[in-house]
């Protein structure tokens, strides 16, 4: 056996560490990591608007694949490091955890905290070229193969390329990704236009210029009403209960907030938080306050205004909130997130800010604008109304639950250990016989659904937890739902859906994931919920060089094209599984149930709002929102007839 020893503790100098273990920095090499290279470059454009220096941003796809994004900012300075002796612009580009944002001098607020952004998209790139406008100067410094500087200074200095007007300031950054390190290198234009907008709705007044130079396509974005407008934006297929979002700003010690909302006639609540204008998906002590403010001020006045009796209890903030749509936003010095991926914060004076601002400038609003008031209050009373009818019912049903016979439907594992059990959701007995016959017995749990399940997105819960197949899962599952939801109590690790790659299949992977996100969100939140990806095709053929047939599973039709091109393979039989029953046991374990060779995919949310755009457009009963979405995605569809 070879010793354990110094000689094989490898350290990677710089930003080597970036390139061994790029998803530690950007989170995948594929399509999400690599438009998360423009949203580093573009945060920092970003920040000097926050700081009051920059109100433009630039950014345009080259017809070359480089990427380039600019600002109008104060320019990243290009004086010697103290400690460096090298250029501050190439320490910024070239050193981790090197940045502008830790003092609290040179940014009172930012997003980018780490010192890691600008430095990371350098080690990722084949190609970088910082320009740079200071002073009625232009400098410029270059790098190649992930961040090896090719520019020759003089002195220790960068050379003067070019002049500019003095007041002529910032940062271009032009770079092209590695296409040895991410699996596409190809941006994807819509991607860029939804973040682009979300930039302009977050950044009152901020303009950002968007150029494709391969389709010729470019829009300016610059919104003057801010969140208000974002929260139109989102409710614009909806009812309204009234006209106008309502807007209120203040600020509370260093803290700004700013907060605007709107009531629809949706059963759920969807509300949205920002700090430093990063989306903290799990929102935290920010929407807290939010809920703990609008709960008070909405009882208060349902009192005062005499909509809640004397013997009624208060309204509770389910029925406040019931078609609420919101957006919190606040810029905060010192923002401490939960966890690196930024989905949560954490600080209690964020809290506070945010009740101090709704408190009063929430009462100043609704005291002059108290027909909005009035029916804000009325939608809560007919939720309250509701709540209290169906309270008795939804008690009955949950009973029933909680003793509901599984026996004929749960295929048990027989582990209790819940963090090494896992239960696959199948569709019919069919697909259910055969998982049942191949899966590990001690860890694998199986649920056949019979039918297709309730399209959850415009019913109560009261009326869903009558659904078989559902009450089913609820049972099965053992954490309970809605506010009994206790996620501690989840008897799997992992929750598995798997079902023929067709268009039932399909459809019945939406309604579980639509039900999952409406009712047992913090399943998703916590990665609990899975996609099963069996195989489509598998093929039989001869090798050069090879005597004996060889036998291989794909699993997409990309997958079958790019082996049909290797001229190395003669194809001798090709099995089209349509569905799972097709599959006996030992072909459904090797390619499906055996945690060593399976292939799953985490159901995550990277964007909650466009996660409740998609699902509210494609499960509402609203049709022509529905229509335009599918004929706009349609061009991106794979079709397999």
């Amino acid at each position: 056996m070879e010793q354990y020893s110094g000689n094989q503790i490898v350290v990677l100098e710089g930003l080597e560490a970036v390139r061994k273990r790029p998803s530690m920095y950007i989170g995948s090499t594929g399509s999400r990591g690599l438009h998360h290279l423009v949203w580093e470059i573009l945060d920092n454009g970003i920040d000097e608007h926050l700081a009051g220096f920059c109100s433009q941003v630039d950014i345009v796809l080259q017809k070359d694949g480089g990427v380039s994004i600019s600002d109008n900012g104060r320019g990243v300075p290009i004086d010697l490091h103290p400690t460096k002796k090298i250029p501050t612009v190439r320490v910024v580009y070239t050193t981790l955890h090197a940045g502008g944002k830790f003092t609290g001098t040179v940014y009172k607020v930012s997003g980018g905290l780490h010192g890691v952004g600008a430095s990371v998209v350098n080690a990722l790139s084949k190609h970088m070229i910082i320009e740079i406008k200071r002073d009625g100067k232009i400098y410029r410094d270059e790098y190649v193969d992930g961040g090896h500087p090719i520019t020759k200074l003089e002195n220790g200095e960068l050379p003067v390329v070019g002049k500019c007007n003095k007041s002529d300031t910032g940062t271009r950054v032009t770079f092209y990704p590695d296409d040895s390190i991410f699996e596409t290198v190809e941006f994807k234009l819509e991607t860029i236009q939804k973040k682009l907008k979300e930039i302009s709705f977050l950044n009152k007044n901020l303009i950002v210029n968007f150029e494709d130079e391969k389709t010729g396509y470019k829009k300016t974005y610059q919104e003057k009403d801010g969140i208000k407008r974002f929260v139109s934006y989102i409710a614009r297929d909806m009812k309204h209960i009234h006209d106008e979002p309502i807007y209120i700003e203040g600020s509370s010690g260093d803290i700004e907030v700013e907060i605007a909302f709107q009531y629809t006639d949706n059963y759920s609540e969807q509300i949205n938080s920002y700090c430093n204008c990063i989306n903290v998906v799990d929102g935290g002590t920010l929407v807290t306050g939010f809920k703990m403010a609008l709960t008070r001020v909405m009882n208060q006045y349902a009192r005062e205004l005499n909509v809640l009796k004397e013997k009624d209890d208060n309204f509770d903030g389910r029925d406040i909130r019931n078609g609420l749509i919101a957006i919190i936003a606040i810029k905060h010095p010192d923002p401490q997130f939960e966890g690196q991926t930024k989905t949560k914060l954490g600080n209690a004076d964020a809290k506070t800010a945010v009740e101090d601002v709704f408190n009063l400038k929430a009462q100043l609003y609704f005291d002059k604008n108290i027909e909005v008031l009035k029916a804000i209050l009325d939608n809560s009373m007919q939720s309250y109304n509701a709540r209290k009818a169906s309270d008795k019912a939804r008690t009955a049903v949950l009973k029933q639950i909680n003793t509901f016979d599984t026996i004929s439907k749960l295929a048990s594992c027989s582990s209790k250990k819940a963090e090494e059990c896992e239960v696959y959701i199948v569709e019919g007995d069919s697909a259910g016989g055969t998982v049942k016959t191949a899966r590990n017995r001690k860890t694998q749990a199986v649920l056949p659904l019979r039918g297709k399940i309730l399209n959850v997105e415009k019913a109560t819960l009261d009326k869903i937890l009558l659904n078989n197949e559902i009450k089913s899962m609820i049972a099965s599952f053992g954490c309970g739902i809605g506010d009994e939801f206790d996620i501690s109590k989840l008897r799997f690790d992992k929750i598995i859906i798997l079902t023929d790659a067709d268009v039932d299949g399909s459809h019945i992977s939406t309604l579980l994931l639509t039900f999952f996100y409406r009712f047992m969100p913090e399943l998703i939140m916590e990665g609990k919920i899975y996609k099963g990806l069996p195989p489509l095709y598998r093929v039989k053929y001869t090798s050069k060089g090879k005597k004996k047939p060889i036998s291989q599973y794909l699993y997409d039709d990309y997958e079958l094209q790019q082996f049909r091109k290797d001229e190395n393979n003669k194809i001798i039989s090709l099995q089209r599984y349509k569905g799972l029953g097709e599959m006996d046991a030992n072909q459904l374990w090797d390619t499906t149930l055996n945690p060593e060779t399976r292939t799953l995919a985490r159901i995550l949310i990277s964007d909650k709002i466009e996660a409740d755009e998609v699902t509210t457009t494609l499960m509402s009963s609203n049709v022509p929102p529905r229509r335009s979405f599918i004929m706009e995605e349609a061009k991106y569809a794979k079709l397999d007839i």
